[in-house]
């Protein structure tokens, strides 16, 4: 009689030395967003669980997750994704299928933050940004980034035909509440691209979210479409010169999403639960300037970690920011990412 307690225990210690020894792979954009995760999300979840978490930074690329679920060969636990992907890859079969009683109240998430195959982490946007010491004038619209007369230098911009459509046919004169409408035809990507045109020689393009603020610190642009997350860090952080223009900004959540057939799925969903909580979304906020997905999270947020700087002006959720802001349309990208991405790659090479 008395070794049956003493299994039970062995079991249980076996159960739990089994679990410290899970180890996840979270994969995320990296950057000033990768140092909040490791912050908010990796440390007081290694601290709660017994897991250990790797941190892997790519640039979004879907083709690196299609691959290995292709191959049966998934060595990614959970990844940040764009809007815009989650619901493509959801339809290619690349993510499991999420079972919300597992992670929490669909309700206390924005609208747009919850679907079927990812959980909205938090919102970002593409704004324009510039070199305070570098322009006597401050631009304030999409139309004052091409004109090079008024404002002469360089600008910096992300290779690809997302977000910078959108910023073409503002600058052209395009109601905010008009762009996908108008993107959506013919004339009006014929109309975006020739609006890119005008602003070919002047373009710089970046890949990954360091480079805005990289470029314009070192002069070599004086403005950039920039993730505004990465321009709060240089802003506040760092101390540059920069300052955001938050006029016509591009908003979108990023998501969580399991790879399929990950190799640690449970755990895999215990860690989405626990980084999607109401706590750790905004302590999240306190490192970046990302608004929470979730809505009891915003009540939690105040001041930057250097304990005076208030957050609210720099998140793109702000009121007073998101006057003209532009919610980035995932069904318009899912449908057309394919054909604008084929034709701004042409466009690009030709001379």
């Amino acid at each position: 009689m008395t070794l049956k307690p003493l299994v039970a225990a062995c079991a249980a210690f076996v159960a739990l030395a089994s679990q410290a020894e899970t180890q996840l792979t979270v994969v995320n954009f990296g950057g000033a967003n990768g140092n909040a995760q490791k912050i908010a999300y990796f440390a007081p979840y290694e601290k709660a669980t017994g897991n250990k978490i790797v941190g892997v930074e790519y640039n979004g690329e879907q083709a690196k997750i299609k691959a290995m679920v292709e191959a049966k060969k998934v060595n990614w636990d959970v990844v940040e994704v764009e809007s815009p992907d989650v619901a493509r890859g959801c339809d290619e079969g690349l993510f499991e299928k999420l079972d919300y009683s597992k992670i929490g109240n669909k309700s206390d998430f924005m609208p747009v933050a919850v679907h079927e195959c990812g959980i909205g982490v938090f919102v970002w946007s593409t704004v324009m940004a510039y070199n305070a010491d570098k322009l006597k004038t401050a631009p304030v619209t999409w139309a004052d980034f091409w004109d090079v007369k008024k404002f002469p230098g360089k600008r910096a911009m992300r290779k690809g035909a997302r977000y910078n459509m959108e910023f073409a046919l503002m600058a052209d004169g395009v109601a905010v509440g008009d762009v996908y409408k108008v993107l959506a035809t013919k004339d009006g990507a014929d109309r975006a691209f020739k609006k890119m045109t005008e602003l070919k020689p002047n373009i710089q393009w970046w890949e990954a979210g360091a480079q805005p603020p990289q470029l314009l610190a070192d002069g070599e642009v004086v403005m950039a479409t920039a993730y505004n997350g990465r321009m709060f860090s240089a802003e506040v952080a760092d101390g540059k010169p920069f300052k955001t223009v938050w006029d016509g900004q591009v908003y979108e959540y990023d998501l969580f999403v399991v790879p399929k057939g990950a190799p640690n799925k449970d755990q895999a969903i215990e860690f989405v639960k626990f980084a999607t909580s109401t706590q750790a979304l905004a302590d999240q906020a306190k490192w970046i300037a990302y608004g929470p997905a979730r809505k009891s999270s915003a009540a939690l947020v105040g001041l930057f970690n250097d304990g005076k700087t208030e957050m609210a002006p720099y998140m793109p959720t702000s009121p007073e920011n998101m006057t003209n802001a532009l919610a980035s349309s995932y069904e318009f990208w899912v449908d057309h990412d394919a054909e604008l991405n084929d034709r701004f790659n042409a466009w690009l090479a030709a001379n």
